[in-house]
């Protein structure tokens, strides 16, 4: 079976995962949820997609993960895999076709390195729309926002590549994008103007056929992240 609208507290629980196929514990707008999509997508992995009401779970989904987050993967075996990147590592290495981590220890080390970096970018993301929400002077955040993204653009120039782990997008460029789909819906789109390599990254990425897939409007984020913000996410928005 396959839900886009949300299952919450007190909704029947899915039969067992077909055979054929994987299944996937999912929230739409969730960008940590969106890497495992991604994945998904770019491996042709066949997959189905249960959707979570996060702020009412229902029962047998914290059985599955006690933390109660998305992503989580379940095979036919009743295998469960959750987080982001994990779930992702694992696809890419129990589905060996169309490989997105590099082959050698020291390749995988420098992306999982480098999204240790970008996972201390992402709280500024939040911390300027709460601080403009509350009316705050956000300058001093988005030059701290911008040198972050300076740091990434350099990045790209010392390689000389497309992507982040070469000419060709690998799991770390699927790692990164869902937070730069949404610069729009955080009002930081005008912090990339001076990033001239990242910005055509931003480029390249927008014509990947998983992350055409995967993407929502800029119009649906910011509607579902206003709800978020007012404390009423409004997770079948759009449907």
């Amino acid at each position: 079976m396959s839900s886009e609208k949300c299952f919450a507290k007190g909704s029947p629980a899915p039969g067992p995962v077909p055979q054929d196929r994987l299944r996937l514990y999912s929230m739409r707008f969730c960008p940590f949820a969106q890497r495992t999509r991604l994945v998904l997508h770019a491996k042709g992995i066949k997959f189905d997609t249960i959707n979570i009401n996060l702020k009412d779970k229902p029962d047998w989904f914290l059985e599955k993960n006690p933390y109660g987050l998305v992503p989580v993967i379940e095979t036919p075996a009743g295998e469960v895999v959750f987080e982001s990147m994990i779930t992702s590592e694992y696809l890419d290495e129990v589905y060996p076709e169309k490989k997105l981590l590099p082959a050698t220890p020291f390749g995988k080390a420098k992306q999982r390195m480098m999204l240790e970096h970008f996972s201390k970018i992402i709280p500024h993301f939040f911390k300027i729309t709460s601080a403009r929400r509350k009316g705050d002077d956000v300058s001093g955040l988005e030059a701290e926002l911008k040198e972050k993204f300076t740091d990434l653009n350099n990045r790209l120039v010392k390689e000389k590549t497309r992507f982040f782990g070469g000419d060709t997008i690998t799991l770390i460029d699927y790692m990164m994008w869902p937070f730069f789909e949404r610069l729009e819906m955080f009002e930081v789109q005008h912090c990339l103007n001076h990033t001239h390599e990242l910005k055509k990254w931003t480029e390249y990425m927008l014509e990947d056929q998983a992350v055409k897939a995967t993407m929502h409007s800029t119009d649906n984020h910011r509607v579902f992240f206003k709800s978020f913000q007012d404390g009423e996410p409004d997770y079948d928005y759009g449907l």
